[in-house]
């Protein structure tokens, strides 16, 4: 598993984490002890970063993740990279809180639920316009001083309010969404990420499922998954991005490759992009995840592919205030 330096942050991180987002309740149902061998494949496989947040089930996720790594955790803590995320409330009268008490109050929870005396890297999982940037960014300074985080960083900003959170102490990493399918970072926030040296790990490379080649244009998910109410996953623009998929499966193919693979190799190719945070159930899928990130794309490759998903539809994700 190749590794990076995560920007200004130093952390030694492996260019896949694993992600728990699909191990919070969001995503339907799954069998515990299964994600709990899927996670330790991983780690099994060279991967030393993992990422969570307080709001994947408020707790689940984290208690999941925290209990799949004890033993490894009690036996050498400096060996993984653990990240969660904080400040959000969804379904609360305040989805978006990232205040001084909230999110001092996430970082306990967080501690007690991964079984961690310290958070390597925390962030705040969505810019709460209701919260001065020098108030979110002094209080994650004082949790870094009393020893609770190491490292701070965001998730979801934009370049104007990654410069506000600057003014009063430097965001060391980003979390921003991006995949063939969604590609606005590359204008806003990813050139200012790239010229102050922030850490970027971006999630949903594979488009909430979108490129793993395994949805058709007919689809349907559980009431309990977030994609039965999103706009990407009816109508024509599931069918337009099933199509292109389609598409760049072939491509995939005649490289040796996986469709997946292709498209977390894509991510890690763009310039400013240190990490892709993939998630997983099942060992066999982080298996072929895992593999993209030892899959070198020529200029050629990356003309041929923006040209197949140039047919596709760009699409949203999910929010704290729900789904587009």
């Amino acid at each position: 598993m190749r590794r990076t330096t995560l920007g200004k942050s130093g952390l030694d991180v492996s260019r896949i984490a694993f992600g728990t987002w699909q191990l919070g309740g969001d995503w339907g149902s799954f069998d515990e002890q299964t994600a709990i061998s899927a996670i330790q494949h991983a780690r099994e496989l060279g991967v030393n970063f993992f990422d969570t947040a307080q709001a994947y089930g408020f707790g689940k996720s984290e208690a999941l993740l925290g209990k799949a790594l004890r033993d490894e955790l009690k036996r050498d803590r400096d060996s993984l990279v653990i990240a969660t995320k904080g400040g959000i409330n969804p379904g609360g009268e305040r989805p978006r809180d990232a205040g001084r008490d909230w999110i001092r109050k996430g970082v306990d929870e967080s501690l007690e639920y991964l079984g961690l005396d310290h958070i390597d890297l925390y962030q705040v999982h969505w810019p709460d316009a209701d919260t001065p940037a020098e108030e979110t960014a002094g209080v994650l300074q004082e949790l870094v001083d009393a020893g609770k985080i190491r490292h701070a960083g965001v998730s979801n900003y934009d370049a104007a309010q990654l410069a506000d959170f600057d003014r009063t102490r430097p965001v060391e990493t980003l979390q921003p969404p991006y995949h063939l399918f969604r590609r606005a970072i590359e204008t806003d926030p990813l050139p200012y990420a790239r010229e102050h040296d922030i850490g970027v790990l971006a999630y949903s490379p594979l488009g909430s499922g979108l490129l793993t080649g395994s949805l058709t244009a007919d689809a349907t998910f559980e009431a309990s998954d977030w994609r039965s109410k999103a706009t990407a996953f009816q109508g024509d623009s599931l069918r337009r991005n099933v199509e292109a998929v389609a598409e760049l499966a072939e491509f995939a193919k005649a490289r040796g490759a996986t469709v997946s693979q292709v498209a977390i190799a894509w991510v890690l190719a763009r310039p400013g992009v240190h990490v892709a945070i993939v998630g997983a159930r099942k060992p066999k899928n982080i298996e072929d995840s895992l593999a993209a990130a030892d899959l070198d794309l020529s200029a050629e490759d990356l003309a041929e592919i923006e040209r197949i998903t140039a047919k596709g539809v760009q699409v949203d994700g999910a929010s704290p205030e729900g789904v587009a």
